[in-house]
């Protein structure tokens, strides 16, 4: 577990509803929360002002190729997703389909969307734990993510997840991140990236 990060548990936790839980994260906005599969919340963090402009450069990126395709609709770290495991996670930046969203009642869409995003952006900070992040790429992928990249600005490298394909590891800031099918076109420049 990352050392910025704590976790309630506890009966009353445990038997939060859905509807409970997203209320209680509007009661705390200032708090950065998540729930895992467990029902347990996780309280993490602010990031530091690098891993800040990393997270925000990916989402940017992410952003212009569907402001431009209009395939979806993109998402920033502050957005939380009900998934099929019952936890709500928020990646740095996310991407549904519009197929996906058009899916949704306008009830679903104001609160934690009850989806997987297609394609995930996970960006390691510097108090994040590369292995508790590795766990929570396959938990994206064993929830229907099709496509995510987890990118570790401190050792200059990433990784790619993709369903029912090995895990690619790419070295250096110097290359491009492909969406493939799953994002027609995109390419995430890694050069513009800062190191931590």
């Amino acid at each position: 577990m990352d050392l910025h990060q704590y976790v309630l548990r506890g009966k009353v936790i445990h038997q939060m509803t859905d509807d409970e839980f997203y209320q209680f994260c509007t009661d705390n906005p200032e708090l950065r929360l998540e729930r895992n599969e467990h029902q347990e919340i996780i309280i993490m963090s602010p990031t530091g002002t690098t891993s800040g402009f990393n997270s925000s450069e990916c989402f940017g990126q992410l952003y212009l190729w569907n402001k431009q395709t209009k395939l979806g609709k993109t998402f920033d770290s502050s957005t939380g997703f009900l998934l099929p495991d019952g936890s709500v996670r928020s990646p740095d930046a996310a991407w549904v389909s519009n197929t996906q969203w058009k899916q949704l009642t306008a009830e679903q869409k104001k609160k934690f969307a009850p989806l997987c995003p297609v394609f995930v952006i996970e960006v390691k900070s510097e108090s994040d734990n590369l292995t508790d992040l590795q766990k929570k790429m396959q938990m994206w992928i064993s929830n229907g993510c099709l496509l995510a990249f987890l990118i570790d600005p401190e050792l200059k490298q990433s990784f790619i997840y993709a369903k029912n394909t090995a895990v690619e590891q790419i070295r250096g800031f110097d290359k491009q991140l492909s969406g493939g099918t799953v994002l027609p076109g995109f390419e995430l420049d890694l050069s513009e990236l800062e190191e931590v």
